[in-house]
């Protein structure tokens, strides 16, 4: 029997236009039910009574950041950029001495580009903490000074994007370590250690960040003997990493939960020690799955050095409250307010897109 049956290719069509292109979109996407169509027009009326009074206010009629005070209570209709031009350096190094304000500022570029290699995955290699070493070695001689002919600056000084990067950075990076520990000693088999790790999480995330300022600031020195002080800027560091390391802990503890007994069984198989199997089977794992609730806890942990101002330190937020305070300058909130706000958004928005690229490069393996 011949097999006389030939195939004939079908004619490339278009597809339906009711499907495709930004007609389709909107349709499908903004007007696909009768409440969904009301909520758009609501949100598009909202959006525009709301944009053009602000664009107008931001930059139409704005003064420029050559206006002075005056100029600006004559005419409020606009943003007077000219606070952020005068209060521009106060509000980002603080009290720090004005004539040694690029060493802040070197300070800051010496964190960022530190931030900048660890993101590359080529550099994570056991050199790399050696240069962050270095470079927090450096950041001490140019915030402290008293070396190299530098002149000595007390930490009472330091204030504005320096301290808030400080607190924020070395907090993390000392509390990422330690929450890996308590995260296995919450999960580990030996009772005491079991009952310790859970005590302090649970007791570190049963009161609010302020009360561990607080009790840094105020109570410790009480307990301490006469004669030893510690320092309030290292009072508040510790407080900060205490409180980053329990919430931490809690988020790896959900990634470790999260790998498959057959891991760990795969692990023992292989007759690796517990720290072999931890370091190379089980956290790289955990790790990746927790990396969501990490950069939550990042993110939060760095607009929460903001609450140092209680304890006499001014971070970004409280240099710029304290610039509102000049007589020449009160009222002029606003502009404060969005300056602050657009410098933390992008570190927090940076730190958002760099998770999800991680977290997508790390999944890899696990895509379907």
């Amino acid at each position: 029997m011949t097999d006389n049956v030939q195939s004939v290719g079908l004619p490339d069509e278009r597809p339906p236009a009711n499907t495709v292109g930004p007609i389709a979109w909107l349709r499908n996407n903004l007007f696909n039910s009768w409440y969904n169509a009301i909520l758009t027009i609501l949100v598009i009326g909202l959006l525009g009574s709301a944009i053009p009074p602000f664009l107008n206010w931001l930059l139409i009629r704005a003064h420029g950041f050559e206006s002075t005070s005056a100029v600006c209570r004559q005419d409020a209709s606009g943003a007077c950029w000219g606070f952020i031009s005068e209060k521009l350096r106060f509000i980002m190094f603080g009290m720090f001495p004005w004539e040694q304000q690029w060493r802040p500022l070197v300070t800051i570029g010496i964190f960022i580009a530190l931030l900048v290699a660890s993101c590359d995955r080529r550099f994570w290699k056991p050199w790399l903490g050696l240069v962050w070493a270095a470079g927090l070695a450096l950041v001490a001689v140019l915030m402290w000074g008293g070396v190299l002919g530098l002149t000595y600056v007390e930490n009472t000084l330091w204030g504005g994007l320096p301290l808030t990067i400080i607190l924020s950075v070395i907090g993390l990076a000392v509390a990422f370590p330690l929450s890996i520990l308590l995260a296995l000693g919450r999960r580990s088999n030996m009772p005491a250690v079991k009952v310790l790790c859970v005590t302090y999480i649970e007791l570190i995330r049963g009161v609010p960040l302020i009360s561990l300022l607080f009790m840094a600031s105020v109570m410790l020195p009480l307990f301490l003997p006469n004669g030893v002080s510690i320092d309030k800027l290292l009072r508040a560091q510790i407080a900060f990493i205490l409180f980053a390391a329990a919430y931490m802990a809690e988020a790896i503890r959900g990634g470790l939960q999260a790998i498959p007994k057959g891991q760990y069984e795969a692990a023992d198989g292989l007759g690796l020690s517990y720290w072999q199997k931890m370091r190379k089977i089980v956290l790289p794992q955990a790790l990746a799955v927790a990396i969501p609730p990490l950069v939550n806890t990042f993110i939060s942990f760095f607009k929460d050095t903001s609450l140092v101002i209680i304890i006499g330190l001014y971070d970004l937020l409280g240099t710029a409250k304290a610039a509102l305070s000049d007589p020449s300058w009160r009222g002029f909130y606003r502009e404060a307010y969005l300056f602050i706000g657009v410098i933390y958004w992008i570190f927090c928005f940076s730190m958002s897109k760099y998770s999800q690229k991680l977290e997508r490069d790390l999944n890899r393996g696990h895509r379907r």
